[in-house]
């Protein structure tokens, strides 16, 4: 394996993660581009601003609407440019939830993850090289179904719920009934992610990664988006801090197709708007 990303140690063994080895194929994490592809449950939501203020770093700030937020399930399939994950399946598709802080840089609109959850490894660590906070977790969503009885139809008013577990808690549950089409995206999923690179200090002295940044992203699609009436709960038994980050008004609800191309990172630009 050959990439601008593969990390080279002298003549030795090679790789874009761990672990190296001497042809660079052994790494957990194969070099981006990723390409995504899924099923996405999201459930618009509004925090305390208070609360939401507490986990923001201090360079972003909340933006136009303070205590917007999101909760998103998805069911992923993925692959790097050589496609080769897709003839594996239990290592190309995975579970994902995380919760979505509205927020913004110098007026640029972003959206802060606090927490994220994945139910493969791999997906955990691709999301610590962006900054991303994933954590291993179960997840579980509805998903439409194309014939028979045992789902809601794709196109079609229906009923989707989340769920998401931790070391046997239930952290959250989300339920949507759709009703019909919207036009448009919901709005935290069309803005940047920003994230924190973070590398914690190991060596005496050491002094650790801390980075803000967000992600070149190409390829994005979505399908026809379905809305309605949406129910959320979320519960603090494994997190306190999660608990804050409860519900204070129940939004709409979505029900969509979601494809991107993640490429590589890029620091948040000390300016204003891009």
């Amino acid at each position: 394996m050959t990439s601008s990303f593969t990390t080279a140690i002298g003549a030795g063994p090679s790789g874009y993660s761990l672990p190296l080895s001497p042809s660079g194929g052994s790494a957990a994490l194969t070099p981006p581009p990723w390409h995504f592809a899924g099923e996405v449950i999201m459930v618009d939501y509004r925090v305390d601003p208070a609360v939401a203020a507490a986990f923001l770093p201090p360079e972003l700030d909340a933006g136009t609407d303070p205590g917007a937020a999101a909760a998103v399930f998805a069911q992923w399939q993925w692959c790097s440019a050589s496609g080769a994950e897709l003839a594996v399946p239990d290592r190309c598709r995975f579970g994902e939830f995380l919760i979505l802080l509205g927020c913004s840089h110098r007026g640029r609109p972003l959206a802060r993850c606090p927490y994220a959850w994945v139910d493969q490894p791999v997906p955990m660590l691709r999301g610590w090289v962006q900054g991303m906070p994933k954590q291993l977790g179960v997840i579980h969503q509805t998903m439409p179904v194309r014939v028979g009885e045992a789902g809601p139809r794709l196109g079609a008013p229906g009923g989707f719920t989340g769920t998401a577990s931790v070391h046997g808690q239930r952290i959250v549950t989300a339920t949507v009934n759709v009703s019909g089409p919207i036009a448009e995206p919901p709005p935290l999923h069309t803005v940047p992610l920003v994230h924190t690179r973070m590398f914690p200090a190991w060596l005496p002295g050491e002094q650790p990664l801390s980075q803000l940044v967000t992600s070149k992203v190409t390829g994005v699609e979505f399908t026809e988006i379905w809305a309605g009436q949406a129910s959320l709960e979320i519960f603090d038994g494994i997190d306190a801090d999660l608990g804050r980050l409860r519900p204070v008004e129940v939004g709409r609800g979505y029900v969509f197709g979601y494809a991107e191309t993640l490429c590589h990172g890029e620091p948040l630009e000390p300016g204003g708007n891009q």
